[in-house]
């Protein structure tokens, strides 16, 4: 089996900037996000089942998934937010298991970078073989925010109260990777973990991460 090792950190951690860095080394990137917006593209079973859940009011004039709206009131029902993972979660990992399969007969001792903020969260930190957690000081994230989505101070620690802080996810690390520097260093450390994690990946087979 290929090596699968799971890609987290935080709301404007750098997580992005990290994942692109494994997959310029080689490492096949699979990004949740993406996984998400597929399994409720237009006429999949996932749009229905979100259109029922919520309503049409939630579509766009296109017929597409609303995403900001439905992302605002997930920020404020956490009954609403249990229920959109519901349908999520399920059809992601299902459409992860296919892409890993794909990965596997092309190349059976691939690296793969699961990239998905809520591996620790939702208990998917048990379904890969390494962990990766993109770290930065609080304070560095709420001056991110400020800067990047034009944000309050207040409104930039209300979005850090609706997740898990960095500081939680370290004790569940196999690799943390310190992105408050320079671009060039945190380039540096992916490169180290990526080299340890190639060998492993080059070693044997990896059940976990089927």
């Amino acid at each position: 089996m290929v090596l699968v090792a799971g890609l987290t950190g935080g709301i404007a951690s750098g997580k992005s900037t990290v994942a692109r860095f494994f997959g310029k080394l080689g490492a096949q990137v699979i990004d949740a996000d993406e996984l998400a917006r597929k399994v409720v593209e237009p006429g999949t079973p996932g749009w229905h089942r979100v259109v029922e859940t919520f309503g049409k009011e939630y579509l766009t004039p296109y017929g597409e998934l609303d995403r900001k709206r439905l992302a605002r009131l997930v920020f404020q029902d956490p009954q609403a937010k249990e229920l959109l993972e519901a349908i999520i979660h399920p059809r992601i990992m299902s459409l992860r298991r296919k892409i890993t399969r794909k990965i596997l007969r092309e190349d059976p001792k691939a690296l793969i970078i699961f990239d998905i903020p809520l591996l620790i969260e939702a208990g998917l930190h048990r379904k890969v073989n390494r962990v990766i957690v993109v770290w930065v000081p609080r304070e560095t994230q709420i001056q991110r925010l400020i800067g990047r989505d034009k944000l309050t101070c207040q409104e930039a620690e209300e979005r850090l109260k609706n997740q898990m802080p960095l500081d939680e996810k370290l004790p569940f690390a196999h690799y943390v990777v310190d992105n408050s520097g320079l671009l060039e260093e945190t380039e540096k450390q992916v490169e180290k973990i990526y080299r340890e994690l190639k060998i492993l990946a080059d070693a044997k087979t990896h059940p976990i991460g089927a």
